[in-house]
């Protein structure tokens, strides 16, 4: 599967560009590439949404689309116009940009950080055919196991999520096409976190593809 038209800026910070060029959770964006047809955010932690970033990606037509938990941070940080912000709960699903957009709940089973109560949430987009899962900060739970998507986005640095081994397991049930893990080598984890992960995936399914599009920036 060509996933060239993929990029992994730092942490989750993802830009997949198709039919529409979508970004989830932008952080650390250099470039003020105004191109962002739709931005998604997952939570409202400094490393998921960061206002300068969205400046930078924005343009007269960006669509941002947010947890409804976060409806005033977003409306007073970002810099987004209301009438151009979609805000949805976990769970429910709607069309931007004429893409069909699904929520999943992403929390922690037992750790602090990010709580179901908070009401956070991975999305599941459908572009040119591909249902892009991006969870978000997450554990695996009984929420994400029900996913169905060709490829998957998956935290594998541990402490505040999911670590690489659990990661496996989970992508070896869930069985995308491809996988590409983030959240690791920077705030949390090790570089070689990437790596670690695909060994143990082979070890489970080796017929996934896997992607390290974050030890390409190492």
């Amino acid at each position: 599967m060509n996933l060239d038209n993929i990029t992994v800026n730092t942490q989750s910070s993802i830009r997949i560009a198709g039919s529409k060029v979508l970004y989830f959770d932008p952080f650390q964006v250099q470039t003020a590439a105004h191109d962002a047809d739709v931005i998604f955010i997952t939570h409202d932690h400094y490393d998921h949404f960061e206002p300068d970033s969205i400046k930078r990606i924005s343009g007269e037509g960006t669509l941002l689309v947010a947890p409804e938990s976060m409806k005033s941070k977003v409306l007073s940080e970002s810099g987004m116009d209301a009438q151009k912000c979609l805000f949805l709960n976990p769970g429910e699903s709607g069309e931007v940009c004429g893409l069909n957009v699904e929520t999943i709940p992403a929390y922690n089973k037992l750790k602090p950080f990010h709580t179901k109560g908070k009401k956070w949430q991975g999305y599941v987009v459908t572009m040119d055919g591909i249902r892009y899962y991006v969870s978000g900060d997450t554990d695996v739970n009984e929420d994400i196991e029900k996913v169905q998507c060709d490829v998957a986005f998956i935290p594998i640095g541990g402490f505040y999520t999911m670590d690489g081994k659990q990661a496996a397991e989970y992508i070896g049930k869930l069985k995308p096409k491809a996988v590409i893990p983030t959240h690791y080598g920077s705030i949390v984890g090790k570089k070689t976190d990437g790596q670690d992960f695909q060994r143990d995936l082979t070890k489970v399914d080796g017929g996934i593809q896997v992607e390290l599009k974050l030890d390409e920036l190492a």
